[in-house]
């Protein structure tokens, strides 16, 4: 009788020094959701002032970051889903919403901590209009309407036909756009901040007005070695638009629809995707050799200029998508380079 209390006494000590080893750990390491677990708590904070602001009680191990923005947004439905960013520290970075709860480093109450993005646009939406901007501003000056140049030149049409081929280059290029963004471009973010489609739009537009009224100008005057340096132009300008359009159908391909899959790009069939061996994002290549061929075909300082700024601003796009290949994929060609081969 002695030794069966003593060995009962014992075996309630083991269990109560168990239960405050793995209290006190929960609280430090992630939480191991045991099959019979039906549901975790799940608080979310303010990221700059701590507060508390939701508390979900009922929160099921396989839950979506994605469900759990659901859920925050019901009880605070200023805050949809799209505006909120969700981290796991006050200055890290944002959860992806397809990561899972049960695989990410919490403890026994799940804490998050929320930030506010602000108003949000889908990128379909931004594309539309900062590309319909300059196809329709563009054609305003080539018309040359009223108030743009002196009223004796009012709907009056260039003498030079490289200005009208430039048109159609310049149209096409955004018509080519605005297509893409409709029927080829899979965005693995719906939306981006509001604020951006201004910014957008200003440089867009800004720079389409600036090109055209001197492109169109009744007093411009066309290359200096003629013809043929309008035609090395054209076949420059096409060759890069469909070696652009190639690149952005092989992007699309590594994608399943509704997928935020990321994959490395490799060569297709098609010869135009074959600088994949040699560039990270030959789509931002063949842009720049694209306004390379339209500065050549118009000699206008705008446009050259047009094209130093894109081509500035498509390298920071490139080297950031190379870094970010280098690092999520171990097995990433060495060999390529961020935008242009062998040399950035």
């Amino acid at each position: 009788m002695c030794c069966r209390t003593y060995f009962s006494t014992y075996v309630s000590c083991l269990i109560q020094e168990c239960q405050t080893y793995f209290s006190s750990r929960a609280t430090h390491n992630p939480v191991c959701f045991q099959k019979g677990q039906i549901s975790t708590p799940v608080e979310i904070l303010d990221a700059k002032t701590k507060d508390k602001l939701c508390f979900l009680d009922k929160v099921e191990p396989n839950a979506t970051i994605g469900e759990i923005k659901s859920m925050f947004h019901k009880s605070h439905p200023q805050w949809y889903p799209a505006r909120q960013s969700i981290r796991l520290d006050p200055k890290g970075k944002s959860l992806k919403d397809e990561d899972v709860l049960q695989h990410l480093p919490v403890g026994t109450t799940a804490t998050f901590y929320f930030r506010d993005l602000g108003a949000q646009i889908s990128w379909v939406t931004v594309f539309l209009t900062e590309y319909t901007g300059p196809l329709v501003i563009y054609l305003l000056f080539y018309f040359r309407v009223p108030f743009i140049y002196p009223p004796k030149y009012d709907f009056t049409t260039s003498k030079h036909w490289v200005v009208h081929l430039a048109c159609m280059c310049h149209s096409f290029h955004y018509v080519k756009r605005l297509l893409e963004t409709l029927f080829v471009h899979r965005f693995s973010h719906g939306t981006m901040p509001l604020r951006n489609i201004f910014k957008n739009c200003t440089y867009y537009w800004g720079f389409a007005a600036w090109m055209a009224y001197y492109i169109n100008h009744p007093l411009y005057t066309p290359p200096i070695y003629g013809e043929q340096q309008i035609r090395i132009a054209l076949i420059i300008f096409l060759f890069c638009q469909i070696g652009n359009f190639s690149i952005h159908i092989a992007l699309r391909n590594l994608r399943p629809p509704g997928s935020k899959t990321r994959k490395i790009p490799y060569p297709t069939k098609n010869p135009f995707t074959w600088i994949f061996l040699l560039v990270s994002c030959p789509n931002y290549t063949y842009e720049l050799g694209s306004w390379l061929g339209f500065t050549l075909m118009t000699q206008c300082l705008p446009v050259a200029f047009f094209t130093l700024v894109g081509f500035i601003q498509m390298t920071v796009w490139a080297k950031g998508k190379h870094r970010s290949y280098l690092k999520e994929f171990r097995d990433y060609p060495p060999l390529r380079s961020p935008i242009l081969p062998f040399i950035l």
